[in-house]
């Protein structure tokens, strides 16, 4: 008989040909992109914060603790152990790490505390940032960001809970909000049987003594998706005999008892795991009006405008990470005598990923801009093109995702890395605060209710005019087929698809490096765009446009 001298472990499982750890790395200072974008848009007094945000979301432990709350999810918790009601969600320590992480940095908050321009910016690049991290956390954050306009309709209920908001930290037991360091805020709008159509609402609202703006009221119904139900107020939709209002629902009513907000169950959702999203019940549920009775939808329109940014810069951050987990691995993998990086399909692949990607950053920051809204064009601007960012960026999302997935083969396709997760996030967004057909529908209602929309788009497109001839004859089409009057609610996916192609690609002539702007504008604009990443880039500088992928920035 022949013996075998045994196989040692090493023999066995000598690990070669794989990347090094992703992280430990700026994720502001690797990101060209953003960092061109910001600067821009915001000036570059963006630098220091965004530099300290990336620099703590890109750490080992930071990401640790986005697949950690990710992986341990939330419970809901009705009674306590004595058969008290209390209806509470209790997640893993990484969720209120990333919570308490996320506003110390003022990503709910830095909009309003600021003066300067570009406030917005500041904003949506750091939930961008964040959201390359963990995505499910900004859900709150985005919604505490947004809740001030809103609350801003009603001075006296503004004087006390916006400056919990503003100066507020993270401090999540539920207790009166007085006693509290700071303050979360959610939204509670939809309901079973309206979804978008919030004008199907049945929950009802009645007076506790004269009623109107300010006054109290007790809430009679239920809404079918509650996002982040420990929050400590929500703003909510109910009817009066005036019509459909808006109302603070807070958890601890002013005498320092539980409201009557019941948590049905959790959520069992494709993505965004971390974050506990409910079904609730009110019954005789204390609330306050916000606004004018029967005034509901606009008064709550205010929140919804700027989550609506925060839909852009989520799907924004999962993205980049997306891609910066791509770039990561094809620099470092070998296959068929080359670095996957150096062949050249694979160049064009993240080529085409990179300047979609670029185009989505442009955007995103330039509407964010419009956020501060020093003139009125920028205003009308902000109304129409915060649609077309939610309703394109967001749309692209979940097939960019997929493409980046595939760059790692099968090890992308497990849950051990992060791209399975955000291949389940991607399509949120495109949900989350109107799905696609009322998104187009806003989008042709904007322009033909305000003409002062349309022409601020057209400026800004127009400024470039000259710059790229694939951009101007997109725009001279784009012009006539709006003008002849045939814009009609079935085709409204394709304009507003036009619409986003069209202003991404001027933006990027007039910001970006020529070599991201000529390949955009022949491979979106022409009669050569495929859906098929890789497939429409030939005629592009790809060794340009890849090598602004790879290494780190230094701030000037």
């Amino acid at each position: 008989m022949t013996a075998y001298a045994p196989l040692t472990h090493l023999e066995t499982h000598e690990v070669t040909n794989v990347p090094p750890p992703f992280a430990g790395r700026n994720l502001y200072l690797t990101d060209p992109a953003l960092m061109d974008a910001a600067r821009t848009h915001g000036g570059n007094w963006l630098d220091e914060p965004l530099s300290a945000l990336g620099a703590a979301a890109g750490s080992e432990e930071v990401l640790q603790w986005g697949e950690d709350a990710n992986r341990y999810l939330p419970e809901l918790r009705s009674f306590d152990r004595f058969g008290r009601r209390i209806d509470e969600v209790k997640f893993h320590p990484a969720y209120h790490r990333l919570m308490a992480l996320a506003m110390n940095h003022r990503i709910h908050s830095l909009a309003w505390r600021e003066s300067r321009v570009g406030k917005h910016v500041l904003h949506a690049a750091s939930l961008a940032l964040f959201t390359e991290a963990e995505a499910g956390v900004m859900c709150p954050v985005s919604m505490t960001y947004a809740s001030v306009p809103a609350l801003r309709k009603e001075p006296a209920i503004a004087a006390f809970w916006e400056p919990k908001i503003v100066e507020g930290v993270y401090d999540a037991p539920l207790r009166p909000p007085a006693e509290k360091r700071g303050v979360t805020i959610g939204m509670a709008m939809t309901e079973k049987q309206g979804g978008s159509d919030v004008r199907a609402n049945t929950t009802r609202a009645f007076p506790l003594g004269p009623g109107g703006p300010g006054g109290d009221y007790r809430l009679v119904g239920h809404k079918w998706f509650c996002s982040a139900p420990m929050s400590d107020a929500f703003l909510t939709l109910a009817y009066t005999s005036g019509g459909l209002s808006c109302f603070l629902v807070p958890r601890i009513k002013p005498d320092g008892g539980r409201n009557a907000f019941y948590i049905l169950r959790l959520k069992d959702k494709l993505g965004n795991k971390s974050k506990a999203s409910s079904e609730i019940e009110y019954h005789d549920t204390f609330a306050q009006m916000l606004g004018e009775e029967g005034r509901g939808v606009a008064t709550i329109i205010e929140m919804v405008h700027h989550t609506r940014l925060d839909t852009m810069a989520g799907a924004l951050g999962i993205m980049r990470r997306s891609l910066a987990e791509a770039v990561h691995h094809v620099s470092h993998r070998r296959a068929f005598q080359k670095t996957l990086i150096d062949q050249p399909l694979m160049r064009a692949v993240i080529a085409e990923l990179a300047i979609d990607y670029e185009a989505a950053a442009a955007l995103t920051m330039r509407v964010a801009r419009a956020f501060d809204g020093e003139s009125e064009q920028e205003k009308s601007f902000a109304r129409l093109a915060v649609a077309l960012g939610k309703f394109w960026i967001t749309k692209r999302t979940p097939h960019f995702v997929y493409e980046c997935l595939e760059c790692l083969g099968g090890g992308g396709y497990v849950e051990e890395g992060p791209l399975a997760r955000y291949y389940r996030e991607a399509p949120l967004n495109a949900i989350w605060e109107g799905s696609g057909n009322v998104i187009a529908l806003d989008i042709l209602r904007t322009f033909q209710k305000d003409p002062a929309a349309l022409a601020a788009y057209f400026a800004e497109v127009d400024s470039v005019r000259g710059a790229n001839k694939a951009l101007d004859n997109a725009a001279a089409e784009l012009r006539s087929s709006l003008a002849d009057k045939t814009c009609s609610d079935s085709n409204g996916r394709r304009i507003a698809e036009r619409l986003a192609l069209v202003l991404q690609a001027a933006l990027l002539a007039r910001y970006a490096p020529p070599f991201i702007a000529d390949a955009y504008c022949a491979s979106r604009l022409g009669s050569e765009w495929s859906a098929n990443f890789g497939a429409a880039i030939a005629n592009g500088d790809v060794d340009a446009i890849v090598s602004r992928q790879s290494g780190p920035l230094e701030i000037e």
